[in-house]
């Protein structure tokens, strides 16, 4: 046991000579039966008072004692039981409810004086254990494992047990989840069989989620066959019912087959359009329910439009339209200024090279004179008073020399988030060109980066954004950005962070400001075991989160079937669950009213039918085994899950650890002080009045 004081223990020496002092000064004779008792009783109350005196000043001196306490905590035996519907796809399914209760009774029973046995349930995620019931539709082993390796870290994890079929259909393969748990056993105990069954499905379906209407997309679609025999079949793709595309595989293995088939469609129509792949049914199938699969895919009508305008090409606009022309929801255009015939016709962005340098008053008035956004890059080449002529509050030094600056990045800017690679290559970027001298902006802008000259960061900004009246505006003050790209692919082989500078900067900008006060976050996409949860969020005049307006929802669904609702008022904000939906697409409406005026949103979105769990008709006992002899636990069946339970008990390795827990307590928090306290001042007390004092 260690102890501490707030002052020093130096103070208890004088303290015990005052103590002893004041009592003999008290008992030196003063009363008459002082004068009359032996001097042994008062040699005995000199003694109490001055213990008492002295117990009382180290009460006071905050003395602090730290005790140590050791606890033993035995090892956690995590039961993960696989709760997703594929459990109920085999033959032994009647029986499986049952075996399991045996297992975790058993294991109860059998282990709980040597682990502390925790039960969880998992499919996409996990969850306390209940009850098995088996009706999860997605399965991410990987995921259980990373969660009981987080939950449970620097605890004495001792072991898991996973009762599942093996199968998994999101995330990642558990065994590389399992090699992070060092020194923990994982005990697989394998449920269904893993005979191959007579059965052909749609394993995967590949497209993106996003096509523009009369261009083609790809679909790539994966068919699994089992025990087909050297057979054919048909796979179609359907929209609305109507066949779109067709071919034809040919299996050629007895027992096991594996076929891609590659479509092109082409978009039509404007909005979510649901596709059925379908492959043709065959006599005998084990399962016909996995022979369709549908998917999603948004057409939208265009795509955002960027005008690059310079007066002749430049390898800074080619850097930046190497970037651009990598997104598809992104349609790039360039033009020289004198080729350029002013149209602007659902032009989203303007990139004007050395703006306003050499420029008539008519182009001028063509490129600024717009509610457009633009991101403006200021050369070297430029002049003052062309520049000035732009009307964004940029004024120009009037010098003629020029300067090389590299940028630093702004802490403090937050109109978009900035990755720690970003700020890092920023270092080690060249500097750009541009012209000598101090310069003015206006008093609204967001700076990025400032200017920097060695390790001196000046006041001027090298990026920065602002907004006129019309539209918001980015400014790059420098020539040479290309010189980025290359230093940084010389650096790291890669581009990933001009990449992400350049997207950015362009998403920022094409992003309308959103000006009505009714905000509504609803994703377009779900699967049909989701909660559909809608957040909202109302803004008053001066843009607080108010939540005094009541804000309606309509939902519609595809049979033209009206739901009316109401948000409910959370915090400053508004939430409103819809539960579980039925597969397919639905429309909404959000209205509110506030202060005499009527604001509305509105969207669509989907409730996909995807029952994962139905792909796989046979049980995967061949990772189970590998996941457990990988991590130095074993493998049996669900029938043989007592082999389990008798190796868990009889390991050596895994035992209770012991801990040292410190603890802290005052002097005066102890009740035998007090006690002893009472005890001197009463002895005292007592003896006064036996030897006739009052």
């Amino acid at each position: 046991m260690n102890f501490a004081s707030d002052i020093s223990f130096f103070w208890l020496v004088p303290w015990a000579v005052i103590s002893i002092l004041l009592a003999v000064w008290l008992y030196k004779g003063r009363s008459a039966w002082l004068a009359e008792i032996a001097q042994k009783w008062k040699q005995l109350l000199i003694s109490l008072r001055a213990a008492s005196l002295f117990l009382l000043g180290l009460l006071f001196i905050g003395i602090i004692f730290q005790a140590f306490v050791y606890r033993d905590e035995k090892p956690v035996l995590v039961i993960g039981v696989d709760s997703s519907t594929s459990m109920l796809n085999y033959k032994d399914s009647a029986s499986v409810k049952k075996k399991l209760d045996e297992l975790i009774l058993a294991a109860k029973n059998q282990l709980s004086d040597k682990f502390d046995i925790v039960p969880y349930q998992f499919g996409s995620e996990l969850k306390p254990f209940e009850k098995a019931e088996f009706k999860l539709l997605n399965t991410d082993l990987a995921k259980s494992i990373e969660q009981v390796r987080t939950d449970y870290f620097n605890r004495n994890l001792g072991g898991i047990l996973m009762i599942t079929d093996g199968n998994f259909n999101q995330g990642s393969n558990p065994v590389y989840a399992a090699r992070k748990l060092t020194l923990t056993p994982v005990y697989t105990i394998g449920i269904g069989d893993t005979i191959y069954k007579r059965d052909h499905f749609v394993k995967n379906v590949a497209a993106n989620d996003l096509a523009f209407l009369n261009n083609e997309f790809p679909v790539s679609v994966d068919i699994e066959g089992n025990k087909m025999g050297k057979t054919s079949a048909q796979v179609t793709i359907e929209l609305n019912g109507q066949v779109v595309a067709s071919q034809t595989i040919n299996y050629e293995d007895g027992l096991n087959d594996f076929k891609q088939v590659a479509f092109n469609l082409t978009a039509k129509s404007v909005g979510f359009q649901r596709y059925t792949v379908r492959v043709n049914r065959k006599d005998n199938e084990f399962n016909y329910e996995n022979n369709s699969r549908s998917f999603y895919i948004e057409v939208v009508d265009s795509r955002s439009k960027v005008l690059i305008l310079s007066d002749a090409p430049h390898p800074d606009m080619s850097a930046m339209k190497s970037v651009w022309d990598a997104d598809e929801n992104l349609e790039v255009k360039f033009f020289a200024l004198s080729e350029w015939d002013r149209s602007l016709k659902n032009v989203d962005l303007i990139v004007w090279h050395e703006a306003g340098r050499n420029t008539s008053k008519e182009i001028r008035d063509a490129v600024m004179n717009n509610a457009i956004s633009k991101l403006l890059i200021i050369g070297p080449n430029s002049d003052r008073t062309s520049t000035t002529a732009l009307g964004i509050g940029l004024g120009l030094p009037s010098s003629n020399q020029t300067d090389e600056v590299e940028g630093s990045v702004n802490k403090g800017f937050q109109q978009f988030e900035i990755s720690e690679e970003l700020v890092k290559a920023f270092k080690f970027f060249p500097p750009l060109k541009s012209k000598f001298g101090q310069m003015s902006t206006p008093n609204s802008a967001d700076i990025l980066t400032y200017q920097r000259i060695g390790s001196v960061v000046k006041k001027d900004p090298q990026v920065f954004f602002s907004k006129v009246n019309q539209y918001k505006y980015g400014v790059i003050y420098g020539e040479g950005i290309w010189r980025w790209k290359m230093a940084e692919y010389a650096r790291t082989e890669s581009t990933v962070a001009f990449t992400e500078l350049v997207s950015k900067i362009g998403q920022f900008l094409l992003v309308k400001q959103n000006s009505s006060p009714l905000r509504v976050n609803l994703p377009k996409k779900f699967l049909k075991d989701e909660n559909v949860i809608v957040n909202a969020s109302f803004l008053n005049e001066s843009l607080e989160q108010i939540t005094t307006p009541t804000i309606n929802f309509n939902l519609v669904d595809e049979k033209g079937k009206e739901s009316k609702m109401q948000f409910g008022a959370i915090g400053d904000g508004y939430k409103l669950d819809l539960g579980q939906l039925k597969p397919g697409k639905y429309s909404w409406k959000a209205n509110s009213k506030f202060a005499g005026k009527a604001h509305s949103k509105e969207g669509v979105f989907i409730v996909e039918d995807r029952n994962n769990e139905q792909m796989d008709t046979r049980a995967n006992h061949t990772l189970l085994n590998q996941l457990a002899q990988n991590s130095g636990g074993k493998f049996n069946t669900l029938p043989n899950y007592q082999k389990s339970l008798d190796d868990l008990l009889n390991r050596k390795d895994l035992t209770s650890v012991s801990y040292q827990e410190a603890s802290f307590n005052d002097l005066i928090e102890y009740w035998w002080v007090l006690l002893l306290l009472i005890l001197l001042l009463g002895s005292e007390w007592f003896l006064r009045r036996w030897l006739g004092s009052y």
